[in-house]
C-alpha cells in the first residue's frame, strides 16, 4: 500500500442460482486465490451468494436458511487472509427483506449496506422483494447466531493502514438514479466506490453502462468498481454477461467485456492521485474520513500487511498524447483549434493584421506558423501579413534553412531571410567576448539578437511577434532569458514537446499539398537543436535530447508532478515500470535529476511568461495553473532523489 497504491479485484465468480453454499464456496476460491496475488479488495455482484435470479425463490425459507450457513462459511474460511471481501446478498432485517451489500474481513461482517433504489420495470421487478433502504437510518442488525452489525445505507469504510483510503457502496440501480448515493458518498470523503451489480444484457446496454460509470467516477472524482453478474444466473428471460469495470477518475484502468471468459479485473488503484485531485478541486464539498456531519458512520478495516505493492499496472509513455489512434486525431485537431482561436482573438482585440514569426525550420516554429496561419484564415487575413523571418547563423545547417524556406513559402507568407552572424559578431566586439569560447554567452547573444529582429520588425509592420516555445522547454527552462523566452503572444506555452511533434505530424498526414506535406515530414525528421553551435561536417551538433534528456521521459515527469503532485518516489517507480526494456534505473534516475533541478531553478523564466492559451489539464502559466515562488527550496525534493539513490539504484 506504499505511495497510494492499493491492489484490488473486480470478480464474477461461477454460481449456481439458489445454490448458497455452492456459491460461498466459489466466492472463498476466488478471495484465497486473490490474496495469494496481494489483492487487498474484492468486490462480488450483486445478491452474488444467491444469484440474482431466484425470483420468488427470494421469499423462501430454505434461502434464509442457506444465505446464513453461506456468509458465515465465507467469514470463517477467510479469517486467515489479508483480503476485505464485499459480497451480495438478500438480508431479512425488522421484517422486510433488503437486497445488501455485505463487508467481510479479519474473520468477521464489517458492516451491511441496503440498496436504496428498487426497480420495478421492464424486466426487473425487484419491488416484488425488497424493501429500500434510501431513508432508514444507520443501526444494528443482529444475527440469528449472535453478532450484532453495523447496517445501514450511510456507512463508509477506512482503511486502518492507510487512513487516506475511505470507500463507499452502493447496489446497481442506485448508479442510475439522479442523485446516486454515491455522489452523497464521496462527499462524505470516500474516494473509492463499489457496485455490486446485476444488470441483464441488452443490444447497445454496455456502451450506455461503460459510459454511466465513467461519468459517475468523474463527477464524484473517485475510483470507481463496478462488479457485474455473469452466466451463471438464470436464462429463462434474460441474459447476464459479466461486464466488470475499475474506472479512475473518469480513465479506465481495467475490463472484463461483456461474455469474457475471464471475469477478474484485477489492478492497482491509485489512492493518491484521486486524493491529488480533490485537494486541487475545492468545489467538490468533501469531509474526508469523517462524514459525522452528514450522518455518516466510519468504519475501520484491516487487511493486515503494509509493504509495498507490487507495481503491475502500466501507464502511458507519453501521458499528453492519447495512445488511441482515433482518440489522437480528434485530440490534435482540439489543440490546434485552441491554439487557432486564441491567436484569433488576440489579433483581433488588438487589430493587427501582421504577424512575425521567427522560423528555424524545426518543430515548435513550424507548429507556430502553422496556427498562425489558421488563426490568419479565420479572420480572412491575407497570409502575405505573417512575415515569416529566418535568421541563419553559426549553428545553420543547410537542411534547417531549406525547411524553413520552402515551409514559408509553401504556405503562402512573406519570408525574409535577416543572417545575423556580423550582428552577433559585432556583439562579441562590443562586449569583450571571444568568439571561440562556444559558452553559453556565445549562444544566448544568438537567441537574443533574433528576438531583437522579430521585435523590431514587428515595429516596422504594426504587427505581433508569435512565440515558438513549448511547455517542455518552459519546464526545463530550455530558454534564453529575453530570448526565445519572450514574445508579444506564445501559442505553444501549454504544449509539451511529445504533444508538437504529433500536432505536426497530424497537420502534415492531412494536408493535400504534396510539396507542404514533404517538407512538414522533414521537419519531423530532424534531430531537435536550437543550432546555435557551429555544425560538424554540415550537420546538427547540437542536440537538445542529448544534453538535457528525452522529452519523453521529462513530459512524464512534468505531468505527474505537476498535474498530481506525485513525490519524486513514486514518478520514479512509476517510469521504471512503464519504461521498462527502453531506459534503465540509472537513466531514468539521472534525467529525474536533471529535470527536479532545472524546474526549480528556472521557474523565474515562467514567472514572466508572454500570454498564451492553455490547451490541457497541465499549463505552467503564472496567471492560472502554476503559482510558484521563483526562489522556492528544492531540498525536500533533493532528499528524495538522495532516498531513490541509496535504495533504489
Amino acid at each position: 500500500m506504499q505511495q497510494g497504491y492499493v491492489k484490488v479485484a473486480v470478480s464474477t465468480p461461477d454460481l449456481k442460482v439458489a445454490d448458497c453454499m455452492y456459491n460461498a464456496e466459489k466466492i472463498v476460491d476466488k478471495a484465497l486465490e486473490l490474496a495469494k496475488k496481494d489483492v487487498r479488495l474484492v468486490v462480488f455482484p450483486e445478491l452474488s451468494i444467491t444469484g440474482y435470479s431466484c425470483g420468488d425463490l427470494f421469499m423462501q425459507e430454505m434461502i434464509k436458511i442457506g444465505i446464513e450457513e453461506a456468509i458465515q462459511y465465507i467469514v470463517r474460511e477467510t479469517k486467515e487472509t489479508d483480503i476485505v471481501l464485499v459480497v451480495g446478498m438478500p438480508l431479512e432485517h425488522c421484517g422486510c427483506l433488503y437486497n445488501t451489500a455485505v463487508v467481510v474481513g479479519g474473520g468477521e461482517i464489517l458492516g451491511i449496506v441496503p440498496k436504496s433504489a428498487i426497480p420495478n420495470y421492464g424486466e426487473v421487478y425487484e419491488a416484488r422483494y425488497f424493501t429500500s433502504g434510501a431513508n432508514m437510518p444507520n443501526g444494528k442488525h443482529e444475527f440469528d447466531w449472535g453478532q450484532e452489525v453495523d447496517f445501514g445505507r450511510k456507512l463508509l469504510f477506512r482503511e486502518y493502514g492507510m487512513p487516506e483510503f475511505v470507500f463507499g457502496i452502493e447496489i446497481c440501480e442506485d448508479l442510475w438514479q439522479p442523485t446516486a448515493p454515491s455522489s452523497e458518498l464521496a462527499a462524505a470523503g470516500a474516494n473509492v466506490i463499489l457496485n455490486l451489480s446485476a444488470t441483464n444484457e441488452l443490444v447497445g446496454k454496455a456502451a450506455y453502462r461503460r459510459e454511466l460509470v465513467k461519468s459517475q467516477s468523474s463527477k464524484t472524482v473517485s475510483i470507481y468498481l463496478y462488479a457485474d453478474a455473469g452466466e451463471g444466473e438464470s436464462t429463462t428471460d434474460l441474459v447476464f454477461a459479466g461486464h466488470n469495470m475499475i474506472y479512475e477518475n473518469g480513465t479506465l484502468i481495467g475490463e472484463c467485456k461483456p461474455f469474457s471468459k475471464e471475469t477478474d479485473v484485477i489492478t492497482e488503484i491509485d489512492i493518491h492521485r484521486i486524493n491529488s485531485e480533490r485537494r486541487r478541486m475545492t468545489s467538490l464539498v468533501s469531509y474526508p474520513h469523517s462524514g459525522a456531519e452528514q450522518g455518516y458512520k466510519v468504519i475501520d478495516v484491516y487487511t493486515g500487511q503494509y509493504g509495498t505493492t507490487k507495481l503491475t499496472r502500466k501507464y502511458e509513455k507519453m501521458p499528453f498524447v492519447p495512445a488511441n489512434k482515433g482518440d489522437r486525431k480528434e485530440h490534435c485537431n482540439e489543440v490546434f483549434n485552441i491554439q487557432a482561436a486564441g491567436l484569433k482573438k488576440r489579433l483581433k482585440h488588438t487589430g493587427c493584421q501582421n504577424a512575425v514569426i521567427g522560423l528555424s525550420g524545426g518543430l515548435d516554429s513550424t507548429l507556430a506558423l502553422l496556427v498562425t496561419v489558421r488563426a490568419f484564415d479565420l479572420l480572412g487575413l491575407d497570409r502575405k501579413g505573417i512575415h515569416s523571418i529566418t535568421m541563419p547563423c553559426f549553428g545553420t545547417t543547410d537542411r534547417t534553412y531549406e525547411n524553413a524556406v520552402n515551409l514559408a513559402k509553401e504556405l503562402g507568407t512573406t519570408f525574409r531571410e535577416i543572417d545575423i552572424k556580423e550582428s552577433v559578431t559585432k556583439h562579441f566586439i562590443d562586449i569583450g567576448h571571444d568568439s571561440n569560447v562556444h559558452d553559453v554567452t556565445y549562444e544566448n547573444a544568438q537567441a537574443r539578437e533574433r528576438t531583437q529582429v522579430l521585435m523590431d520588425i514587428a515595429n516596422q509592420v504594426n504587427g505581433m511577434v508569435i512565440g515558438t516555445g513549448d511547455m517542455s522547454e518552459l519546464a526545463l527552462g530550455w530558454a534564453t532569458y529575453n530570448g526565445d523566452h519572450m514574445s508579444m503572444y506564445g501559442v505553444n506555452a501549454s504544449v509539451p514537446k511529445t504533444l508538437v511533434r504529433f500536432l505536426v505530424q497530424h497537420f502534415a498526414d492531412n494536408v493535400k499539398e504534396e510539396n507542404l506535406k514533404e517538407v512538414l515530414y522533414d521537419v519531423l525528421d530532424t534531430p531537435v537543436s536550437p543550432e546555435l553551435l557551429p555544425p560538424k561536417e554540415g550537420k546538427i551538433a547540437q542536440k537538445t535530447e542529448d544534453i538535457v534528456g528525452p522529452y519523453e521521459l521529462h513530459d512524464f515527469f512534468l505531468y505527474y508532478s505537476i498535474r498530481y503532485g506525485y513525490t519524486p518516489t513514486k514518478i520514479f517507480r512509476m517510469a521504471v515500470s512503464t519504461f521498462e526494456g527502453e531506459y534503465d534505473k540509472e537513466t531514468i534516475f539521472k534525467w529525474m535529476e536533471i529535470f527536479y533541478k532545472r524546474f526549480f531553478t528556472q521557474q523565474y523564466k515562467r514567472s514572466c511568461l508572454p500570454d498564451g492559451p492553455k490547451v490541457g489539464s497541465v499549463s505552467l502559466s503564472p496567471r492560472g495553473d502554476w503559482r510558484m515562488p521563483s526562489d522556492a527550496s528544492d531540498a525536500m525534493w533533493r532528499e528524495e532523489l538522495d532516498y531513490i539513490r541509496e535504495g533504489f539504484l
